[in-house]
């Protein structure tokens, strides 16, 4: 035999060797989100197969990928990869917050918010590649979550009107696929003349001791809060995903003159939202709360929706908000 020659018989040389020092990879897959197809999945599955032992889980159900993320805690994966939109990575990041499991993601939503705001791109064949290339340069890190009660968050949490956009999109799934970020547009100028300039739900967000009022509270526990598009959306300022707190803004009032002063700030790289006059900004802060003061209005709504990171979780009169540094470990 030549010098350098592997043998057959030599179970630690050869492809026995780089079979065995594959990791075992968990892909969670959300097969109903906006861009995932059963072609695309057996694509990025193949890719993936070539650097890891890859098994796949498909949800079926809301919350399946949390109940998932639970099972693969005492499974033995070295990664668990969530493949859908941001919801997905949502109920991923839940079922394996405050673990040493590294979760990574691949983009199938409509804004994959998480995903560029890590650096992952925004195309899946692009993504694939991406997580293929730290196979070898394999080094977790871990990020900070958002709570609000006990539902964690990544990148965001709304109440007000931000979270009645979200429910009305979230109730025509069709729509929200074929139009993307201008559905969400008119959802939110439909939802804000029918609900938020006649009778609000007014809020109050608590923190350190001083209280804000109005209409919407938006949370980041990162930035940007989402994207129009291409176009990042800024709202909190001086925050970041891995600096252990939370930032807020609190819209005062809802009418026609605030919307038309407001809304260029979202979609401008000068002008901030927090800086506006009819906005209060808090920042650094690592809890808080957020109660309705409608309770006792007659014939008004009491309660007030809720979003976590582009998800409906429903209407609530009372939520308590944490930080919750470094709960998850991820690879990006």
């Amino acid at each position: 035999m030549s010098p350098g020659a592997e043998s057959d018989d030599d179970p630690g040389t050869g492809s026995d060797r780089r079979t065995a020092a594959k990791r075992r990879m968990l892909i969670i897959v959300n097969p109903y989100a906006t861009t995932v197809s059963d072609r695309l999945k057996n694509l990025v599955v193949y890719a993936l197969q070539g650097r890891f032992e890859v098994e796949v889980e498909a949800t079926e159900r809301q919350h399946h990928a949390t109940e998932i993320g639970r099972d693969a805690i005492d499974g033995g994966y070295d990664l668990v990869v969530a493949f859908g939109g941001d919801g997905t990575i949502n109920e991923v990041a839940n079922g394996l917050a405050e673990t040493d499991i590294p979760v990574s993601f691949l983009p199938g939503g409509n804004t994959n918010v998480v995903c560029r705001t890590l650096g992952i791109p925004n195309d899946v064949v692009d993504a694939t590649e991406h997580l293929l290339s730290l196979a070898d340069g394999f080094e977790p890190r871990k990020i900070d979550l958002g709570r609000v009660d006990d539902r964690y968050f990544v990148f965001s949490c709304g109440t007000g009107i931000d979270a009645t956009v979200v429910e009305r999109v979230d109730a025509n799934p069709r729509l929200k696929a074929r139009a993307g970020p201008y559905f969400y547009t008119w959802s939110a100028l439909s939802g804000y003349f029918r609900e938020y300039m006649r009778n609000p739900v007014r809020l109050e967000a608590t923190v350190d001791g001083e209280s804000h009022q109005g209409v919407t509270a938006l949370v980041q526990n990162s930035d940007p809060f989402t994207y129009f598009s291409s176009r990042p959306v800024h709202v909190c300022e001086n925050i970041a995903i891995d600096d252990g707190t939370l930032a807020m803004v609190v819209l005062k009032r809802a009418n026609q003159l605030d919307l038309l002063s407001a809304v260029p700030r979202l979609l401008s790289n000068r002008m901030r939202a927090g800086s506006h006059r009819q906005v209060d900004s808090v920042g650094g802060f690592t809890e808080g709360t957020i109660r309705s003061l409608s309770t006792g209005d007659p014939g008004g709504a009491s309660a007030f929706p809720v979003q976590v990171d582009g998800d409906f979780i429903g209407r609530h009169e009372q939520v308590t908000l944490r930080a919750a540094p470094g709960a998850l470990t991820i690879i990006a």
